[in-house]
């Protein structure tokens, strides 16, 4: 059967069903909640080579859909029918990105001929290390963070490797769930091969192998036609985490973006320095990496959702990434929470293109969805280690419509676990789980509205782990005249003596009867508030979305007796109003970036690259300070004395 182009969307269908099936099949054997419910998996179908070109269509995690396992692939010298492979190591080809992702992958031969791999990952609830969940942003060293397992033959020519499993036994907190969700992956790629034996069956193994090129060929083909639709030129933008560490600084990702007709350029200079904490990515610098290039697969799929993704798609792109940077870090840092740091250069490419397609782009998502996880134990003394479910906010709003509520923007595919689910697995008591009013933020389309977990514990030694939290310092940004976000909050019995805001402390030990109220960051508002219909700031109010106070205040509707007052909303609008921007930004950057202005950040890199990887995050540190008092004491201009604060750090440290 020669492959035309209606035969290549036949065999793209195939393949994706075949990816769909791996997914069902993973979801229903895995053991873990996080696997099962909150579908923080993924599975694809790759080349000989290790390019992804199918991936499920409603299952998984969506950020991978690009992935080249080549690295992994190149470790072994030979693969014969039956053998399955498996890392989680971080630093081991950087396809594994942090030590809970366990990779596994297995060749498909077709009448002895390699035709392709089925591979997939999922997230382990608990691999071991410092912590319950094994991540935090408090942790400083790969070490630190969990079991790691170099590329190995977890499964030769169909016989288990019982030595790899036994490891892990060892070194996990949990270890009936890990060899059970470990079994389910095992299932999931066999269940590919299966699939694969009948797809290359139907089209013949040398059509299969061309028409996978072509598979490729014409995703690059759609991306190079949708970047010619975005005007040339250089964009930057840049954002913050809020703490590069427990009480830290800011912690920046900065973007350039460069478009040359079908092409596109990525350049993270300007990013942090390598941390002391865990929110490092490991890269490996490969300019295509997946955890780079999800935001611009998100812009790209919003320009055409016809669009195929899969590694073809990335090859018009190329990122630049930095050595010794957050986006390009070197062992021994920890990465436990790179998918914070990840959904951050989401949010920056997607600041980036508003730059060049204002109309089309939506305001920022949050930018660090609460993953809550809970140690405890059962009254039978038995131990109880679980994802209890992601609380984020909601989607920016954007052009067209408002923010999706609860879950949206760069995570939001991770699904809730049902209360009645994580009730009957978990002993803790659901106090309240769902959106909280006013938490998107106004604009002619608002943010997306911010989910709220609320529960109490009834075991002693109960510790709940929050990796991923973000936006309790500075809120997401609005666009095109829509409102800064609000920010999350987390705390400890709320309402009671004794309540205590836990900040960015993402590690905390309860006693029976202790509260956890967890609430996920604002998105972004797109466009003016005062231009937002009144009746569908009446409907927000009557379904309490909006309360009354901010239909009036934010939106300029006066609602009385349950109806919108004519006389005084048109009262409330015909008020002068400052003019807006293209980006509106929380009062706490506002203030940030007076003191840490672009210019000042771009001395503070060249300076930085300068200098051993090992001291770049405790020497921006102490120029924090040293800039922080100058400005303080209102001292001659800073920029002019930045040049006398290197030179002081260089002679002190014999740098």
């Amino acid at each position: 059967m020669a492959i035309d182009r209606r035969n290549l969307k036949v065999l793209a269908n195939f393949c994706a069903a075949a990816a769909d099936a791996m997914a069902f099949t993973l979801m229903r054997t895995a053991h873990s909640a996080f696997v099962k419910e909150t579908e923080d998996f993924s599975c694809q179908i790759v080349t000989r080579d290790g390019l992804a070109f199918a991936s499920p269509r409603q299952f998984g995690a969506p950020w991978y859909s690009g992935i080249d396992y080549a690295p992994l692939l190149k470790m072994f010298d030979d693969y014969a029918e039956g053998d399955i492979c498996i890392t989680n190591d971080p630093y081991s080809g950087f396809v594994a990105t942090h030590s809970p992702d366990i990779h596994i992958w297995k060749p498909v031969f077709y009448e002895g001929k390699l035709g392709c791999f089925v591979v997939g990952h999922i997230h382990n609830t608990d691999v071991g290390g410092a912590v319950p969940a094994s991540l935090s942003r408090s942790l400083t060293e790969i070490e630190q963070e969990g079991l790691r397992i170099p590329p190995v033959k977890l499964v030769q020519q169909g016989i288990l490797n019982e030595f790899v499993l036994s490891t892990m036994a060892a070194n996990v907190r949990l270890p009936e769930q890990n060899i059970g969700d470990l079994h389910a992956q095992i299932a999931s790629v066999n269940i590919g091969e299966r699939k694969l034996h009948e797809i290359i069956a139907r089209f013949g193994y040398d059509d299969f192998i061309d028409g996978v090129g072509q598979i490729l060929d014409y995703a690059e083909q759609q991306t190079r036609a949708i970047l010619t639709r975005v005007p040339d030129g250089e964009y930057f933008f840049a954002d913050y985490a809020d703490e590069d560490s427990v009480g830290g600084r800011p912690c920046r990702v900065a973007l350039t973006l460069r478009v040359k007709g079908d092409e596109v350029e990525l350049d993270y200079t300007g990013s942090d320095p390598q941390l002391g904490s865990s929110l490092n990515m490991p890269t490996g610098g490969r300019e295509r990496h997946p955890l780079v290039m999800v935001g611009l697969t998100y812009v790209l799929y919003t320009l055409d959702n016809s669009l195929l993704l899969n590694a073809g798609t990335l090859r018009p792109a190329r990122a630049v990434l930095p050595e010794g940077t957050i986006v390009n870090c070197e062992r021994p840092a920890a990465v436990g929470m790179r998918s914070l740091t990840c959904a951050m250069t989401q949010i920056v490419t997607v600041g980036a293109f508003a730059q060049a397609l204002p109309e089309l782009m939506p305001a920022a998502s949050p930018g660090g969805n609460a993953i809550m996880n809970i140690k405890t134990s059962a009254r039978n003394g038995r131990p109880v280690m679980a994802s209890i479910g992601p609380v984020g906010g909601g989607g920016g709003g954007t052009p067209i419509r408002d923010g999706s509520d609860g879950a949206g923007g760069a995570t939001g595919f991770l699904r809730n676990t049902p209360i009645e689910i994580s009730e009957a697995e978990v002993p803790i008591r659901f106090l309240r789980y769902g959106l909280q009013p006013d938490t998107g933020a106004p604009g002619r389309h608002r943010g997306g509205l911010s989910a709220i977990m609320e529960f109490e514990v009834s075991a002693p030694e109960t510790v709940v782990t929050a990796r991923n939290r973000n936006r309790s310092i500075m809120p997401s940004w609005g666009l095109n005249g829509g409102h800064a976000g609000v920010v999350s909050r987390f705390i400890r019995n709320p309402g009671r003596s004794g309540e205590t805001d836990l900040g960015n402390t993402d590690v905390v030990r309860l006693d029976p009867g202790d509260v956890i109220r967890v609430i996920g960051p604002g998105a972004g508002g797109y466009g003016d508030p005062f231009e937002r219909p009144a009746k569908a700031v009446l409907c927000d109010v009557r379904r309490g979305a909006v309360t009354l106070e901010s239909a009036r205040r934010d939106y300029g509707v006066a609602i009385v007796a349950g109806e919108v007052d004519a006389d005084a909303t048109a009262a409330l609008r015909s008020k002068p109003r400052p003019k807006h921007g293209t980006f509106t930004y929380g009062a706490e950057r506002i203030a940030f970036e007076k003191m840490w202005t672009q210019e000042r950040y771009e001395l503070l890199t060249r300076f930085l690259a300068d200098v051993p990887v090992g001291w770049r995050f405790f020497l921006k540190h102490r120029i924090f300070e040293a800039v922080g008092s100058l400005c303080a004491n209102d001292a001659t201009p800073v920029d002019r004395q930045m040049g006398a604060i290197f030179r002081d750090m260089r002679e002190r440290y014999g740098l």
